[in-house]
């Protein structure tokens, strides 16, 4: 697991050129390429960036990690996070694939997804409770969800305290991608990073399944 330490003021903008260079790379040898991002106040900031950066984004198909079971145009959307920051531009050219929507559920995502999995980037989040996606300890089916040999993509989820019911994608989906990153800030989080790390039991520390799993992960952190 590599580590790499940014300030604050840099940290998105960082992960942005690296994971252009990503796209750009793959976009070489395919005809299009896919990336899975997640929610959450951190990633606003690499999601503003990556805008900014020439791809062909046209070739691009944009998801999600997880999301709410919420309108899109709910403050509380992953789904209006990626529309009002990367989606603008150039950027705005990429296909955006939804993970949720009043009208449909999940119909017919899990058979999208199916199509541009393995992602060829998954930019990730971590609670400070070690969840990551809406993989949440104490989720009723989590086993299930972090089951590296599952056949399933996408899960509906219902964590604990949450305020609305859930999707999210599956360990599966999640450590297949070609390059993995993890965005995270602030001492509270890295010690929750280092305190999954030292743990056996992935149900307590979801995290740990995917960053175990995962091909060469890299943390992106700023204290």
């Amino acid at each position: 697991m590599i580590v790499e330490t940014y300030s604050v003021k840099s940290l998105g903008k960082a992960l942005a050129e690296r994971v252009a260079s990503n796209l750009r790379a793959a976009l070489e040898k395919k005809t299009q390429v896919s990336i899975a991002v997640s929610g959450g106040s951190t990633p606003a900031l690499f999601l503003a960036a990556l805008a900014k950066e020439s791809v062909d984004w046209e070739r691009v198909v944009v998801t999600l990690t997880d999301e709410r079971q919420v309108a899109a145009d709910s403050p509380r959307s992953n789904a209006r996070l990626v529309s009002d920051n990367l989606l603008q531009g150039e950027a705005a050219k990429a296909e955006f694939l939804p993970l949720f929507s009043v009208e449909n559920g999940i119909s017919g995502v899990a058979e999208r997804l199916a199509l541009i999995t393995p992602f060829d980037v998954c930019v990730l989040g971590m609670g400070a409770d070690m969840h990551t996606a809406s993989l949440f300890p104490g989720t009723p089916g989590l086993e299930q969800m972090l089951d590296l040999e599952s056949k399933s993509l996408i899960i509906e989820a219902n964590p604990p305290k949450a305020d609305e019911p859930r999707v999210t994608l599956t360990a599966k989906a999640l450590t297949s991608s070609a390059h993995t990153y993890l965005l995270i800030k602030g001492i509270e989080k890295r010690t929750a990073l280092d305190q999954a790390m030292s743990m056996t039991d992935s149900l307590a520390a979801p995290i740990r399944v995917v960053l175990d799993a995962a091909q060469s992960p890299v943390i992106f952190y700023a204290d």
